[in-house]
């Protein structure tokens, strides 16, 4: 009030003064300046948003970038856990094209039918833990032959993806998710989405330096190319940043080619030469030219209950890690914030692609793929249909082995190099929501600092004692399986991180105005509905009117 008083009694005194009053303009046009940027609902920039597909040609080079992208994660998985199994080349192979044809499978339904995001669908890590259990179970000890240990063990697996399949279905299509999602706040997405993409920093440069003479190189070049190139050569047409990932994994891709050629790791160790050589995934050798992968190829599932549960708590952090994404691929496809019930719809179709999994013997189930989620940003293209045209791409090249196979065959440095940019873009979408938040309340600086300080803190003791092995049992807990459930859920930054600041943000102090200003809650009510906002038919809703003849999904 007394502001508003000194600046009437000014005005009236200089009311005849022109230099008085081109002062107040200078001072007015100076605090214009100084204004803070404003908020944005769906992010700007982004050249191709989520219905507005780019042309053709450009759309299919798109697509096939994102298909060499999902590649990492997809092959990585069953090069872990195959040879544990007793698997060889030849059920590497399989298993592998088995995930990416489940993978193109599942990202063509929840593009169609789930969150109808530009999301891919890949391998989880999720589930590794439950999975390895099951691998060094003792009742598979008995099998002395390696493949019949192989069938035995695939087997179970498949039982408990499935029965962790049918939790997830539960979850999304009858709204149990749907209902603890909406009480999401932009300050609880915030280390929500954040953590993301910050957990999973051991994808990154601890994997990118297990041959740093060709990780590092990639690093280098996907960002050169990307944030340098194009203030130098300005094309017509956005070219470097958005080809980035093609330039730089055929450019590396050569040169550790020509590595392996001169017999420059010949005498390296086994590791360095697993990690570095293009000729030892032992895949192109291995795939069959045809191979059409089938339910149950390995034969009947087999159930037990300690590793169902171990699984279904697989899933539930699954289900987490995929929202998370949901949040960020939104962002960079220029959508409103997703709705509940949408992400709710999504979980559901992700169960239906975790069944496929179980079915086909993917020895994994499925998630949102994070790093596709940050070549979104990269590229600056949203489009839904590029998402297609890459599912397209994996179901394509896992029938025709052989020229999946030489795509496989790029060293993991590689891959993880990309993944130090895409994750950290991710990571960046979740501090965006920072904009919807009040900075300035102690209430929120708690909840961010504790949240984001347990999301490190608490993975990293269970990541430190974790030991697996055939006679590893927690003397703490006793069971195996309820050890694994226990691990696999605080092993997840993601899970910790938004968890401890959901319950923080419902809990700690009085719903009133002001605090929901602060959190940014009055902000995000209007998309908390799905018929509160009408962008969220536009971006959102299923084709044919599926949505008002099943309203449920």
């Amino acid at each position: 009030m007394a502001q508003g008083g000194g600046g009437t009694a000014g005005g009236g005194a200089g009311g005849g003064n022109n230099d008085a009053a081109s002062g107040g303009g200078g001072a007015n046009k100076k605090a214009e300046e100084v204004q803070p940027h404003p908020v944005k609902e769906q992010l700007p920039g982004i050249q191709y948003c989520v219905n507005s597909p780019p042309p053709w040609p450009e759309a299919v080079l798109l697509g096939f970038q994102h298909y060499l992208l999902a590649l990492g994660i997809n092959v990585l998985i069953p090069s872990m856990i195959i040879p544990q199994m007793g698997g060889g080349n030849a059920e590497k192979a399989r298993v592998i094209q088995s995930l990416l044809f489940v993978s193109g499978l599942s990202t063509l339904l929840q593009s169609l039918f789930g969150t109808r995001l530009p999301t891919v669908i890949v391998g989880s890590h999720a589930y590794i833990i439950p999975t390895v259990s099951i691998v060094l179970a003792s009742r598979y000890n008995s099998y002395i032959d390696p493949y019949e240990r192989f069938t035995q063990t695939m087997r179970g697996i498949q039982g408990a993806l499935i029965i962790s399949a049918c939790f997830q279905m539960v979850m999304g299509f009858l709204g149990f998710w749907r209902n603890a999602v909406r009480f999401l706040s932009p300050l609880s997405v915030v280390p929500y989405v954040t953590f993301t993409g910050l957990g999973l920093y051991h994808l990154g440069f601890p994997m990118l330096a297990k041959c740093v003479e060709i990780g590092l190189p990639a690093l280098i070049m996907v960002v050169f190319i990307s944030q340098y190139l194009p203030h130098y050569l300005v094309p017509q047409r956005p070219i470097y940043d958005r080809f980035a990932v093609l330039f730089s994994i055929g450019t590396v891709w050569l040169y550790a080619q020509l590595l392996t050629s001169s017999t420059v790791y010949d005498h390296k160790s086994e590791t360095t030469q697993n990690s570095c050589r293009t000729d030892r995934a032992g895949l192109l050798s291995s795939a069959p030219w045809i191979y059409i992968p089938y339910p149950f190829q390995w034969g009947s599932p087999t159930f037990n209950a300690g590793e169902a549960f171990a699984m279904v708590a697989a899933s539930f952090v699954s289900l987490f890690e995929s929202t998370g994404t949901f949040f960020a691929t939104a962002r960079y496809g220029s959508a409103t914030p997703v709705p509940p019930s949408v992400i709710s719809r999504g979980a559901g179709w992700l169960g239906i692609g975790v069944l496929l999994n179980g079915m086909f013997g993917s020895v994994t189930g499925s998630t949102a793929s994070v790093e596709n989620a940050g070549l979104l940003a990269l590229t600056k293209v949203g489009s839904r249909r590029v998402i297609q045209i890459s599912a397209g791409f994996m179901i394509l090249f896992s029938l025709f082995g052989k020229f999946g196979a030489l795509f496989a065959s790029v060293p993991m440095p590689i891959f993880a190099a990309l993944y130090c940019v895409f994750f950290g873009y991710v990571s960046s979408a979740g501090l965006g929501f920072l904009q919807f938040c009040n900075l300035n309340s102690f209430r929120t600086k708690f909840i961010l600092g504790l949240s984001f300080f347990l999301g490190i803190s608490i993975p990293q003791y269970f990541r430190e004692y974790y030991h697996p092995g055939p006679n590893y049992v927690d003397i703490h807990l006793g069971s195996r399986w309820f050890n694994d459930i226990v691990t696999v859920i605080f092993m997840s930054h993601t899970t910790v991180a938004a968890l401890v600041a959901f319950v923080l943000d419902i809990t700690l102090s009085c719903e009133n105005d002001a605090t929901r200003k602060d959190s940014g809650s009055q902000w995000w009510e209007k998309f908390s509905l799905y018929s509160a906002d009408v962008r969220n038919d536009e971006f959102y809703a299923l084709p044919c009117r599926l949505n008002e003849l099943f309203p449920a999904l």
